[in-house]
């Protein structure tokens, strides 16, 4: 469920109509409903009532200051992947101890940067960052913590997703080999400057099938039981996130599915079960809005040009994904059109070949599902400044990001002597 919904024929985010904000803030913009973040966290977080647990939110998927504000005020803890995605969370007002940080390619200024602030846990991917982890932990000094770990094992189960968020596989840089974990565990363990504290374990995203996240929790909770036998500490659990939403037919399990799938699993685990959920809590909680600019008839075609373009959101040209479009005045006819951007590419798109409304040049329509991996993966391609996003609780709305400005595309630029 989300608050966007039609109201005499127009469309709305809660009690604001999207026809307001598109005149005052302009377009393209992102706008997001605090009611939808709340909403979804709240119902992820009571799937587990019963087992001790943190939600971590994936800020990857949405990073913007309000949006983590509010699922903070609710009890979030943050999972991160770079010191950048750190200093934006504790920003944000992220408890330190309730911030997990994962990826591949961590740097020694970053372990240490997270070390410093106090973290809850690293998630190790490699035998090499386990080591340069050690080695930062130790020359940060007698006074500081030792650098708490869990390894991430990587279990070679295929989520049925798209391949570029599958990151459970053998062929996945993601994770540690399964067979190679315990002795990468004993290793761990002789190291002065390390912790160990848990498992890790994330096979993907956009998971809509329960089987996969049961064969994950089967094949960790195995490793679990023999590392303690090898008198291992296990205390945590990390099973990341990967449950997916509905962009148009999918029909993915309801977090409380979810939940009633894995809980007598991790009851019996006795773990703290940390969760890391991205798009399940923000996809559908937000949208962009865009104009149409221009309709142009090519070769029994028919384009539908708007002022938003994949520099805004690149997922249907990086993934081939689908958004539903709706326009912000309904309307009963309809035609096929291909919904397309004014970046110089091909592959700039929203829609191709797809019935929807029929528009006119200053109608405004809104990709929806477009919370999650929308802003987060925006650029400046053809030196397009980035659009303004916008937070709506209730029957007000707030800028939460300024749209910026041209000068903004030249910020740290330089013209060297030579040239001038």
């Amino acid at each position: 469920m989300n608050h966007f919904h039609y109201k005499k024929n127009e469309l709305y985010c809660e009690d604001v109509p999207l026809a307001r904000i598109g005149a005052e803030v302009g377009t393209p913009c992102y706008i997001y409903s605090h009611a939808t973040l709340t909403r979804h966290f709240r119902v992820f977080d009571q799937a587990f009532e019963g087992v001790p647990h943190l939600i971590c939110f994936a800020m990857k998927a949405n990073s913007n200051l309000a949006v983590l504000r509010t699922l903070i005020k609710l009890g979030a803890g943050i999972d991160i992947v770079s010191g950048g995605e750190l200093f934006r969370a504790l920003a944000a007002g992220a408890k330190p101890n309730k911030i997990v940080y994962a990826g591949v390619g961590k740097t020694k200024e970053e372990m240490a940067y997270a070390l410093k602030m106090g973290i809850l846990q690293f998630n190790v991917e490699s035998e090499a960052e386990l080591y340069v982890l050690d080695q930062v932990a130790q020359g940060l000094g007698q006074g500081l913590k030792k650098a708490p770990v869990s390894l991430r094992v990587n279990p070679d189960i295929n989520p049925r997703t798209h391949p570029y968020i599958s990151t459970g596989l053998k062929k996945s840089k993601f994770g540690v080999p399964f067979s190679e974990s315990i002795l990468l565990y004993e290793k761990a363990r002789k190291l002065s400057g390390i912790t160990i504290q848990g498992v890790s374990c994330h096979i993907g995203s956009q998971i809509t099938t329960l089987s996969p996240f049961r064969e994950a929790l089967a094949k960790v909770s195995d490793l679990i039981y023999k590392l303690r036998e090898r008198g291992f500490d296990i205390r945590r659990l990390d099973l990341g996130g990967g449950l997916g939403i509905p962009y148009k037919k999918e029909v993915p399990p309801r977090p409380d599915q979810y939940g009633a799938a894995l809980k007598k699993g991790l009851q019996d685990l006795g773990c703290t079960v940390l969760f890391e959920p991205g798009r399940v809590i923000v996809g559908n909680a937000g949208v962009l809005l865009t104009q149409v600019l221009y309709k142009k008839a090519q070769r029994g075609k028919q384009f539908v040009i708007v002022d938003g373009a994949m520099n805004d959101l690149i997922r249907p040209a990086l993934y081939g994904s689908y958004h539903e479009i709706l326009t912000v005045k309904k309307k009963k006819r309809s035609e096929k059109v291909d919904v397309v951007g004014p970046v110089c590419e091909s592959g700039d798109f929203f829609a191709e070949g797809r019935a929807l409304p029929k528009v006119e040049s200053g109608d405004l329509m809104a990709v929806m599902s477009a919370g999650a991996y929308g802003f987060v993966m925006a650029s400046n391609y053809n030196s397009r400044p980035r659009a303004a996003e916008v937070l709506v609780h209730g029957d007000q709305y707030s800028v939460v990001r300024e749209r910026e400005e041209f000068k903004h595309l030249m910020q740290g630029e330089k013209v060297p002597k030579f040239l001038v």
